[in-house]
């Protein structure tokens, strides 16, 4: 595999490239969970608003952070359903009997996941719901305050633990934390984990920032990432290092 690959010991790997196609050179059968924040291409109620820059659609008016550019994120419904079941079918391939599947996505999107993880072979299971506190007020609306990850396995589940896990997670963002546009609080993967083996290899086919990644290392897990961006490829490879050393001290 001719690219960028960085190893952190032997538990984590992080690989710079296009994602449907660095997973079609991956062996099959090899993964115990797969855990992801794919772009939504979502963020508008028109193709226009669609496909405007991420910084535009997922930022309010005024905000002073900026982030790296964020790839992939442009697509209409009709090809994000195409392109998501191309590389969730790759996951399936890759996935061991009993794995379980959890891929985020917003209300607009919703729809076209769940038909792009039954299409690609999981055996959808149910919806876990995000809580976000934080989330802006919508005036004489409702509030826009919960995501949602989409939970499947591959043919028949394998509890990893005999704990009764609830169907919402609340977690506020903590700006300070986040080192993408669109980053996950690290405790709210730390909760998903629990569903995953422990010590069991976990596959986030968009790594982002690494958040994934980092919860991993701290949970006993072990990692494969992939990221298109040679920028957040190296920032979730050096916070996934700092997590690691933390780890182990």
């Amino acid at each position: 595999m001719d690219r960028p690959i960085e190893r952190i010991g032997d538990v984590a790997t992080i690989i710079q490239g296009d994602a449907l196609t660095v997973l079609r050179e991956l062996p099959g059968e090899s993964v115990d969970a797969v855990i992801t924040d794919p772009p939504y291409s979502s963020g508008g109620m028109t193709l226009t608003a669609r496909q405007a820059d991420p910084a535009v659609k997922y930022q309010t008016s005024g905000t002073k952070r900026s982030y790296p550019a964020m790839l992939g994120d442009n697509k209409d419904q009709r090809s994000f359903t195409t392109w998501a079941t191309l590389w969730l079918t790759e996951c399936w391939r890759m996935a061991r009997d009993g794995a379980p599947l959890l891929v985020f996505t917003d209300w607009r999107q919703l729809p076209s996941t769940t038909d792009a993880v039954q299409a690609a072979g999981w055996l959808w299971r149910g919806l876990v719901v995000w809580h976000k506190p934080s989330a802006r007020p919508m005036l004489g609306e409702f509030r826009r305050d919960a995501e949602f990850m989409v939970y499947a396995v591959k043919r028949k589940a394998n509890p990893a633990t005999r704990n009764c896990l609830p169907g919402v997670l609340r977690h506020s963002v903590n700006p300070a934390e986040k080192v993408h546009l669109t980053g996950k609080p690290v405790a709210l993967l730390h909760d998903l984990l629990a569903v995953t083996q422990p010590g069991g290899l976990v596959l986030d086919p968009f790594t982002g920032g690494g958040t994934t990644g980092v919860a991993c290392m701290a949970t006993g897990r072990r990692f494969l990432g992939i990221e298109l961006s040679p920028e957040y490829h190296r920032i979730a490879t050096d916070r996934m290092r700092a997590a690691h050393a933390e780890a182990a001290s």
